[in-house]
């Protein structure tokens, strides 16, 4: 077995500090626990092997994507073991840690900034795709717009939920950027059950929100949030919203209040998705009456962010409260 072998089976947590009324369960899918280090193992796995099952994919074979991090973690695990070469676009706002992490394993990492806007040639999307047309024989996974994103989720993340609760699952939350994990995963678990509930969450500054409610795409809403790998500046393509039930928006300070108490009351270190997941999933746990069950995931470990939001001074220079949200917590 190779390091790949370790992918999925995640445990499933449950979360009781938070106030939610009786008889409403928690539960968070431990996704940092791939070997990755993140949910975006499952797609890269599931991609890459559809590819070489394809031919597309040989030894020394260059790999393109853009990435907020951690699909770009998964790719460069991949194709150090299966041979291939990585070159990853991401926006600036990606921790160091994240970078740094990347180049370890081999890849190329070209940063862009993040306030370009999409059609710029400077977006970080907008140069993968141009690193791809100019490399002879590359191949680019293209999670955007890829609909094996979400079947990877469709066929993993699904059944794993479903396999552990079953019809108990009221509602699955989850934040989204490609949407790969919030369609993929509702798809499966609404073919088990029409009545599951799927909430997709998303920061102030994306365009999904106003999308879904409005069927708008306002670029003079675009605006600058610190979380990674949530919302987005463009229609993703792999973004299913005829799975999706509702959109609600979070605030960069919801996220990290939430990942504060997730660390010093539940003992997760988690991202910013996790801590904006677990946000959403709260706020839809106490809009219910028990007996019910409210699935999230947490998409990868808090690691990849001590240099900002574990970070007392870069929260502070922020404008962000370094200390627990007393909110969230159980009076229980």
């Amino acid at each position: 077995m190779n390091v790949q072998s370790f992918i999925g089976r995640t445990p499933l947590v449950e979360l009781k500090t938070f106030d939610v009324p009786a008889g409403v369960r928690i539960f968070a899918k431990a996704e940092f626990m791939n070997p990755g280090g993140s949910i975006k193992d499952r797609i890269v796995r599931y991609i890459l092997d559809d590819a070489e099952h394809r031919d597309l994919l040989r030894p020394g074979t260059t790999v393109v994507e853009n990435t907020s991090g951690n699909t770009g973690a998964a790719i460069a695990m991949m194709a150090a073991t299966r041979g291939y070469r990585a070159i990853l676009t991401m926006p600036d706002k990606v921790s160091k840690e994240k970078q740094d992490a990347l180049r370890a394993m081999g890849a190329e990492v070209i940063v862009c900034p993040t306030s370009a806007p999409p059609d710029s040639p400077k977006h970080y999307v907008t140069r993968a795709r141009r690193i791809h047309a100019e490399t002879p024989g590359s191949f680019m996974l293209n999670q955007y717009d890829n609909p094996l994103n979400a079947e990877a989720h469709f066929r993993s993340t699904g059944p794993e939920i479903w396999e552990a609760l079953g019809h108990s699952v009221t509602a699955f939350v989850a934040s989204g950027s490609t949407g790969g994990t919030i369609s993929g995963t509702s798809r499966f678990l609404k073919s088990k059950n029409p009545s599951v509930t799927s909430v997709l969450l998303d920061p102030v500054g994306s365009i999904y929100h106003r999308y879904f409610h409005e069927g708008v795409v306002d670029p003079s809403q675009i605006a600058p949030y610190f979380v990674e790998g949530a919302g987005e500046d463009h229609l993703a393509k792999c973004m299913d919203f005829s799975v999706v039930d509702d959109v609600v928006q979070f605030t960069d300070a919801d996220a990290f209040a939430t990942c504060q108490h997730l660390a010093r009351r539940e003992g997760l270190v988690c991202g910013g998705t996790s801590g904006a997941n677990v946000w959403g999933a709260v706020q839809v746990a106490q809009s219910l009456t028990g007996p019910a069950t409210v699935v999230t995931v947490l998409p990868d470990s808090g690691s990849k962010y001590i240099s900002k939001i574990y970070n007392r001074d870069w929260l502070m220079q922020n404008g962000f409260a370094a200390g627990r949200n007393p909110a969230l917590e159980a009076t229980a």
